[in-house]
């Protein structure tokens, strides 16, 4: 199993902004084969180390990965949406 975390920093961490960004991450759900867990979150603390938006997904394996960041639904909606208001993303891929 491989479990893909990504954290998003957002540029407006308003309320709506976050919202509206986790929706769209959850909307993958039942969007894309290879996706067998999907969570996503709005930070609650909101410290200044904190990131706005945590997404959690799992797969079988490494290529089902691969398939889930060139799928046309992640690289033709949910991607231009998170380049257009995020200032950082960061994200940890392992096995376990």
């Amino acid at each position: 199993m491989i479990t893909h975390i990504v954290f998003f920093k957002l540029t407006n961490p308003a309320n709506e902004t976050a919202a509206i960004v986790r929706d769209k991450l959850l909307s993958m759900e039942g969007k894309i084969p290879q996706l067998r867990h999907l969570e996503a979150g709005i930070d609650v603390i909101r410290s200044e180390r904190s990131y706005d938006v945590a997404l959690v997904t799992r797969f079988d394996t490494l290529d089902d990965l691969q398939a889930y960041q060139v799928h046309p639904y992640h690289a033709g909606e949910v991607v231009p949406l998170m380049k257009s208001v995020c200032s950082s993303v960061v994200a940890v891929d392992y096995e376990g």
